[in-house]
């Protein structure tokens, strides 16, 4: 597979940052990617869809060669656990609050090669904004293109980000922050809530197809995480 050298040298340089922070890299934790929820203050409810995660990191193992754990685990800003994890993920409903040094410290992480993916599950917008600001003080979101290698990196989506679920009858967003080498490390998606086409299939009723696609999408963000 295409991507194989690029995820190792991407691994390598993970376990050379863990061993520089005193990271035991032969830790469980280390061993396999996990996509760790981020737990975060100020009422939004991170911890929503535990199937999700799991489901997504399934499908990944069952379609592409990467080395994942299907677990459902969740990172602090705070811990230094934070820094074992190549990609992290941020989804929920309604308010999020970051503290100055949980900024800081996702700055950090993201500016030493890790990436944060969020999932608007709905009224998340205004919050994510606001924080994201204490994190990238001389940026704003900016769209994605659909020429943009995130929505080509596995499968192929022409038209940018599927629509998985309907909130207010807008069209899916994508958005990014970069860091100063212009790497995207956050990548933000509004209007169409993939994470939710993650879980069981019982939790929102779904139909095939919507979860197909969200599971795909999500296998992207996978893949471009880990190799760029």
């Amino acid at each position: 597979m295409k991507y194989t050298l690029s995820l190792l040298i991407f691994l390598l340089f993970f376990s050379s940052l863990l061993a520089q922070r005193g990271a035991n890299v032969n830790d469980a934790s280390t061993s396999a990617i996990v996509l760790a929820r981020v737990k975060y203050s100020g009422g939004g409810d991170w911890y929503n869809d535990h199937s999700a995660e799991v489901n997504l990191l399934k499908y990944v193992a069952e379609n592409t060669t990467i080395n994942v754990r299907p677990t459902f685990e969740y990172v602090e800003l705070s811990s230094d656990k934070l820094f074992s994890y190549p990609i992290i993920f941020l989804t929920g409903h309604g308010n999020i609050s970051l503290t100055e040094t949980e900024a800081k410290r996702l700055r950090s992480y993201l500016d030493n090669g890790g990436f944060l993916y969020i999932d608007d599950d709905y009224g998340l917008d205004t919050a994510i904004r606001r924080e994201m600001r204490k994190v990238f003080s001389d940026q704003e979101f900016q769209e994605l293109p659909f020429s943009h290698d995130v929505y080509h990196s596995f499968y192929e989506f022409p038209n940018g980000l599927p629509k998985i679920h309907e909130h207010d009858e807008k069209p899916p967003q994508g958005f990014g922050l970069f860091t100063e080498e212009n790497r995207l490390c956050v990548f933000y998606t509004y209007e169409t809530n993939p994470s939710d086409g993650w879980a069981d299939p019982d939790v929102h009723n779904d139909p095939p197809e919507k979860r197909e696609d969200a599971l795909k999408i999500g296998t992207n963000i996978i893949v471009y995480a880990l190799t760029n």
